[in-house]
């Protein structure tokens, strides 16, 4: 399977220009023969955008998934619509002071909505984040190309448990949504790095591109080969990497090198 990881221009509170790069990025992704599109963390609103969060909020249904599920249809091809900031009460019918919680959305190339993941750990450092919103709970999986597919969040890349209970689900792939900014770029290229090696599996890393008023991003999306092999990678300007995944190479890998079978 292609994977295209779309490394948008993320502009402060600016959702309905994101939301065209992203649906612009969509198209160019599939016309390229992409089988699966990731899009960055937030990529509507802008992670450092916190004074717009309330306001941005949306039900799962809302205007800028919408649109992602109409492009994922239109264009034939499946699409993880990072993150956006979700309204609970409006998702879930319930009390309008449910809260909100940063959620990932996986869809087919029908626009159906195969998982939906909402970010665990709350960043706390310098980041209004745990905050304004309320970490999730669930890990779903979806079957997308011959992988499973488990989706994560930026900052739980430093968690290393949560990836090895997708990888005791049996998930092959992790597409990492992200707005890691500098200067922790060691971080980022180590982290996940770690996390296919660990879990013998691939890890994607999506991450945005563009400037805030205390925080720039370092771009730098990369597709990660079970070995821990960096196959795909970008510098920080907007870009899609694109890179083939195999599934039967995750199945071969953990057969000839079973280090999950002798945990203890």
């Amino acid at each position: 399977m292609r994977l295209a990881l779309a490394q948008l221009d993320v502009e402060s509170a600016a959702v309905e220009t994101n939301t065209e790069r992203a649906v612009d990025a969509i198209a160019d992704a599939a016309a390229e023969g992409a089988g699966l599109v990731a899009l960055p963390e937030i990529f509507n609103v802008g992670y450092f955008a916190f004074d717009s969060y309330a306001r941005a909020a949306e039900p799962l249904d809302g205007p800028t998934l919408t649109r992602v599920r109409d492009a994922a249809r239109e264009h034939d091809v499946a699409v993880l619509a990072g993150s956006i900031v979700e309204d609970l009460g409006a998702s879930s019918g319930g009390p309008a002071d449910e809260g909100l919680a940063n959620a990932s959305v996986l869809f087919d190339s029908d626009g159906d909505r195969l998982l939906t993941y909402r970010k665990h750990h709350l960043f706390g450092y310098e980041s209004e984040e745990t905050r304004l919103l309320t970490p999730g709970e669930s890990l779903e999986t979806a079957e997308i190309g011959g992988f499973t597919v488990g989706v994560t969040t930026c900052y739980d890349l430093r968690f290393p448990e949560l990836y090895r209970d997708l990888a005791d689900s049996g998930v092959d792939l992790v597409l990492v949504p992200s707005a890691w900014p500098y200067p922790r770029v060691e971080h980022w290229k180590t982290l996940p790095r770690a996390r296919a090696i660990e879990n013998l599996c691939y890890v994607a890393t999506i991450n945005g591109s563009g400037a805030y008023d205390d925080a720039t991003l370092l771009g730098r999306s990369t597709v990660y080969d079970p070995w821990g092999t960096p196959v795909a990678t970008t510098d920080d300007q907007p870009d899609i990497v694109y890179a083939d995944a195999d599934p039967e190479m995750v199945a071969e890998i953990r057969a000839d090198f079973p280090a999950l079978r002798d945990r203890r």
